[in-house]
């Protein structure tokens, strides 16, 4: 696989359904890209994918709910691999309305992306949706900082970003399905990448910040980078500790990446 790739939904809960993508990553293995559907009387999806895959991630949405009843796109945070197919659904969902913070309307009003169809949520601050609280948080690790985690304490979901996300050696449709010691380093190894400056975080700090995504008792965790997770929390938890004393990542020089894509046929 050398290209981007959607597969089929993966149902989490009656209501909760996660729209994912794999992303090939030279010599690294492949990047899970998620968005999530949250259904009920005012839909919700979290984050909206890679442009890449757009007629295939549209297809697979719309097989989920009808397009033009979306009426909340939340974005975790503002990077391409959770914006890629805003415009695309902002055309066929009149009603939508982008949720984001103040940093975040700001770089996507950079990229080109209508204010007036902005609602500013801020991390502390519960959004309800069609009836349904959704509890926001900053998550320990992050690359964006605009960026907001979501926990549904309705059915114990914590949406984490970035967060808890892992470069895997192979597609895996859930992350119970992902072998202990490979679930792990992908979770170091990618959280070493989103997160580089935990090279200066204070131990202690770290690990508070890590006790209040516990303190929530989630069943399931839907990373924006990681398969379905459901009651492996600690285990989760535990490898995103354990990434703040890795090695810090150092990606190939260029002779390296020449010789990587080579290999690869790309």
């Amino acid at each position: 696989m050398h290209i981007p790739s959607i597969v089929t939904a993966i149902p989490v809960t009656d209501s909760v359904t996660v729209i994912p993508s794999f992303l090939p990553v030279a010599g690294f293995g492949v990047l899970p890209i998620n968005a999530t559907l949250i259904s009920g009387a005012e839909p919700v999806l979290v984050d909206a994918g890679i442009r890449a895959v757009q007629n295939e991630f549209m297809a697979t949405l719309a097989s989920c709910v009808t397009l033009s009843e979306l009426r909340w796109i939340w974005i975790t945070h503002a990077d391409p691999d959770h914006t890629g197919n805003i415009k695309a659904l902002l055309d066929v969902a009149p009603n939508a309305t982008i949720i984001t913070t103040f940093v975040g309307m700001g770089k996507l009003n950079l990229a080109g992306f209508p204010v007036e169809r902005v609602r500013l949520v801020n991390p502390g601050e519960t959004f309800v949706a069609g009836g349904r609280s959704l509890q926001t948080i900053t998550p320990p690790t992050f690359d964006a900082p605009e960026t907001t985690a979501i926990f549904d304490p309705l059915e114990q979901i914590l949406f984490s970003s970035d967060c808890c996300g892992a470069l895997l050696p192979d597609i895996y449709q859930r992350a119970n399905d992902i072998p202990d010691a490979i679930l792990r380093d992908g979770i170091i190894g990618w959280t070493r990448v989103d997160a580089p400056w935990l090279d200066f975080v204070d131990g202690t700090q770290f690990e508070a910040s890590l006790d209040q995504f516990r303190a929530l008792s989630a069943r399931h965790v839907l990373s924006s980078h990681l398969p379905p997770a459901e009651n492996i929390t600690d285990r989760l938890l535990d490898a995103v500790s354990a990434a703040r004393l890795a090695p810090a990542f150092s990606g190939p020089d260029h002779a390296t990446f020449e010789a990587i894509m080579a290999k690869a046929g790309a």
